[in-house]
């Protein structure tokens, strides 16, 4: 039985929050209206959302000649108690920018070898049997 046609579903992986944090990550000085058009937003939207991640620690605001530019702080870490102790940097690694020609192959790859630091299929660790 096929998936059927139609709309996209409503949802996405990543926030609002998430996708700005990433735009001025790539880029820095990027401007507001820049970062909305990126991130299907609007001005008004990603002003809010700089707004909040600016006072939660997660970026600051830095005037340089005309233009601001915004640096993310080291070290902040996420909110939600499922994610605690995990850095935000490791998330903005991943998207550092568009993956390279070769990216994609390569992870398949090292998964592939086992490389990879993801529990095995089924679920961590194996059953262990009653001891008798």
């Amino acid at each position: 039985m096929g998936v059927p046609a139609g709309p996209r579903p409503p949802w996405t992986f990543l926030t609002s929050h998430a996708r700005v944090l990433v735009t001025l990550h790539r880029d820095p000085g990027a401007r507001l209206r820049d970062v909305a058009a990126a991130c299907v937003l609007t001005e008004r939207t990603v002003q809010s959302i700089v707004a909040d991640l600016e006072e939660a620690g997660y970026l600051r605001r830095v005037r340089e000649g005309r233009r601001n530019h915004y640096r993310i702080t080291p070290g902040t870490t996420f909110r939600h108690p499922a994610e605690a102790g995990h850095g935000v940097a490791g998330f903005l690694a991943l998207f550092r920018g568009p993956p390279g020609p070769g990216e994609v192959a390569e992870v398949s790859a090292g998964r592939a070898r086992g490389s990879s630091s993801l529990p095995p299929r089924g679920g961590g660790s194996p059953r262990r049997s009653p001891a008798g």
